[in-house]
């Protein structure tokens, strides 16, 4: 799994032009699933995710958390992170699972997230036509990958 995490002060999710989730402070975050993915992934993701201390303390140094801050999260799949682009100028998608395998986790992901942050974060709708704004905090973005953790 790859995620793109980025601290933001607000950020939202319409799909067809409407609403589908919104917040305030805290973390909007892409998520990519390909097919050797599975749950010690997700463990190991959200666990990062949740601790990750990123936001500002009492002497403007990020050494807080989403969960020490308050904050939410909204959760947005996005299978073009696995985009290959070594040939050619077309990216392709192949490491990126298939939505039998990749909507399940993306689900597994949600919850788990839920659970470690103590209250429901903010979704998209796994394979829509969606427009993500947020305004991104820092700025400070960060990348993971699950495969990568040494």
């Amino acid at each position: 799994m790859i995620v793109v995490i980025q601290r933001v002060s607000e950020s939202f999710v319409k799909i067809d032009g409407k609403v589908k989730a919104q917040i305030g402070v805290g973390l909007m975050i892409l998520l990519g699933i390909e097919e050797a993915d599975g749950q010690d992934d997700i463990d190991w993701l959200s666990k990062k995710i949740v601790n990750l201390r990123i936001f500002p303390d009492e002497n403007d140094v990020m050494n807080r958390s989403v969960l020490e801050v308050g904050g939410e999260i909204l959760l947005i799949s996005q299978f073009t992170l696995h985009a290959s682009t070594k040939k050619g100028n077309r990216p392709s998608y192949i490491r990126a699972a298939k939505p039998d395998i990749s909507v399940p986790l993306y689900e597994k992901m949600i919850t788990t997230l839920e659970a470690e942050i103590g209250k429901p974060i903010g979704t998209g709708v796994f394979g829509a036509d969606m427009k993500v704004s947020l305004i991104n905090d820092g700025p400070v973005t960060i990348v993971m990958d699950s495969k990568n953790r040494v």
